[in-house]
């Protein structure tokens, strides 16, 4: 089927007007980010053909553009106050990223105190073209080019689906607000999420829930047609932090979780900082094309220099170390070396649940990890195969302390980076483990990451307010070089985000929390990089992402359906795509 939208046809234009060697719209764009005095810098990425750019400053009442290299162009493909075209039946449910909860979108002076809208910021991007779709219109063709999304934000979550091709009217779809029958009962209001995929197997879309592994976080598997069935896996999966999911060619789920921990002494070394408190999962399902079956879950466990395994201090059955023990963890000499380049690890899987002989009853992934000896690792976010490496290959990022005062940044993990698992095969039972990247106090807080090419991570930031105002710099994404040695690569800035209006207002009224006792935090300040994704939306075995070398910079040859998408999360939740410029 053709692709009709005008955004479709300006990405086909652009793309052929770039082959051509002709000037286009992105001679306009250009312009326009010269008008608005964005700082450029004269570099250009090895072999990216990108112009850097720098990162934008934090300054209070100033709202600022996004600074994007000149040779891409974004536009927007969703924003939060875009009316969905199927409110929920409450009526609460009824913006892209915004809940109609009483309040307006836009703070007024005239409430007291001044309120508005909870926001319920869009987060990973999931891109598929499928045929034969449907949504509340029964008479309207919705295309095959989708984005999927869960909501980070708010009391209840949700799961959306921008339809690419289709009208205003159309645009975004509201896939689900509840669930059906599960661990949990049917017509559950379906949690915040954070993470989603697509599962080629079972032909499903996972959405992870970030919590506190006793009560809340988990997985939830749901239909891509409308209306989507959604049904929590929490028996098989358990409940955790989790963030990040992935699939592999033996149909393993690779989920990556992210609580914090206990935050050290106030002096020395441990000064602000967290104790490493989250851990790599690996799921192996008993039927790969029917996860309710069941399966094993996994934890991964790594061994120091000293060849001893790495494991959780703390108490074994409810996971909460003394304050000593906390501390020791996060000055631990495995924390130093796991951040010190040329230095690797060996690594193993360990079974900390198996639905074969522990049931399907809900339970807790996080303190089962530490009580059956996990590694655990400073805020994992997200992780992708590497392109090519026939899933050999898994890098992961981790978001760290996020604060300057940190007593860890310097020599244990404080600033957090990329790491780097590498196998004889994606269900090997053993592997080695290596610092791909160390961040910094420039680069840090990554979060989201995807590949864009088969050496190339794009990663993305989510520093934080606190970091933000202390290192005066907003959030950027990254071009990171996987090295092949122990040598440290260079990032390099290819987007430096801004902030909008919105988000300046929210972080100059504190998120406009509701009066207490207990004040309860409504909106986050500062904007954030969020749902990175690039894909050709290849919905087989064959477009599981890490198979294929991305042709996103240099299309043609067939290569033309590779699609780049990020969420400026917070303020009005734009998701944009970007393509190259002509």
């Amino acid at each position: 089927m053709s692709d009709p939208t005008p955004h479709a046809r300006a990405r086909r234009s652009a793309r052929r007007l770039g082959r051509r060697g002709r000037l286009g719209v992105a001679a306009v764009a250009t312009a326009t980010i010269a008008t608005l005095g964005l700082s450029l810098a004269a570099s250009a990425a090895s072999g990216l053909g990108l112009t850097e750019v720098a990162a934008q400053p934090r300054a209070d009442g100033i709202a600022s553009p996004n600074a994007i290299s000149p040779e891409l162009i974004e536009f927007v493909q969703a924003q939060g106050s875009w009316v969905l075209e199927n409110p929920s039946k409450d009526g609460v449910i009824k913006y892209y990223g915004y809940l109609a909860d009483g309040n307006p979108l836009v703070p007024t002076t005239t409430l007291t105190p001044p309120a508005e809208a909870q926001k319920t910021e869009p987060d990973k991007n999931t891109y598929l073209v499928i045929k034969g779709q449907h949504g509340p219109d029964a008479k309207y063709g919705y295309g095959q080019h989708f984005l999927y999304q869960g909501h980070e934000g708010g009391p209840r979550g949700y799961i959306t689906r921008i339809n690419l091709d289709a009208d205003p009217a159309h645009r975004v779809t509201l896939l689900a607000s509840t669930q059906a029958a599960g661990n949990l009962p049917a017509d559950t209001d379906l949690p915040t999420f954070d993470g989603s995929v697509w599962d080629p197997f079972t032909k499903s879309l996972f959405f992870s829930a970030e919590g506190n592994g006793s009560s809340t976080g988990g997985l939830w598997e749901a239909t891509p047609d409308f209306p989507s069935t959604v049904v929590d896996r929490l028996g098989i999966f358990g409940r955790g932090g989790f963030e990040g999911i992935q699939i592999d060619d033996d149909g393993n789920l690779w989920i990556v979780e992210d609580i914090g921990g206990k935050t050290g002494t106030a002096s020395g070394a441990t000064l602000n900082a967290k104790q490493p408190n989250s851990f790599v999962f690996r799921f192996v399902p008993k039927d790969r094309t029917d996860i309710s079956k069941g399966g094993k879950l996994q934890v991964l466990q790594a061994d120091g220099k000293d060849g001893k395994p790495v494991t959780f201090t703390g108490d074994p059955v409810t996971g909460v170390p003394s304050q000593a023990q906390a501390d020791a963890d996060i000055t631990s000499a495995f924390m130093h070396d796991l951040h010190t380049y040329g230095n690797s690890f060996s690594t193993r899987w360990i079974t900390v649940h198996d639905t074969a002989t522990d049931g399907t009853t809900t339970f807790n992934a996080n303190v089962l990890a530490k009580t059956k000896g996990g590694t655990p690792f400073k805020r994992p976010e997200n992780g992708q195969f590497r392109p090519d490496a026939k899933f050999h290959e898994f890098v992961f990022t981790e978001t760290g302390d996020t604060n300057a005062t940190s007593g860890a940044n310097a020599d244990h993990g404080g600033w957090g980076g990329l790491l780097r698992l590498v196998q004889s095969d994606p269900s090997a039972a053993t592997g080695t483990l290596r610092p791909a990247f160390i961040g910094d106090q420039a680069h840090t807080g990554l979060d989201n990451l995807t590949f864009l090419d088969k050496d190339t991570v794009l990663a993305v930031e989510d520093a934080g307010d606190t970091l933000h105002g202390q290192r005066n710099a907003l959030d950027s994404a990254y071009a990171i070089r996987i090295p092949s040695g122990s040598s440290a690569p260079t990032p390099f800035r290819w987007l430096g985000e801004g902030r909008d209006a919105a988000a300046t207002i929210d972080a100059a009224n504190g998120g406009f929390a509701l009066p207490g006792p207990p004040v309860v935090f409504r909106n986050d300040g500062d904007n954030e990089i969020t749902g990175i994704h690039l894909s050709d939306g290849d919905p087989t075995i064959k477009g599981l992402i890490g198979t294929d070398t991305p042709r996103f910079l240099h299309p043609g040859n067939g290569h033309d359906d590779w699609r780049l998408f990020w969420t400026q999360q917070h303020g009005d939740n734009v998701t944009y795509e970007v393509v190259p410029a002509p």
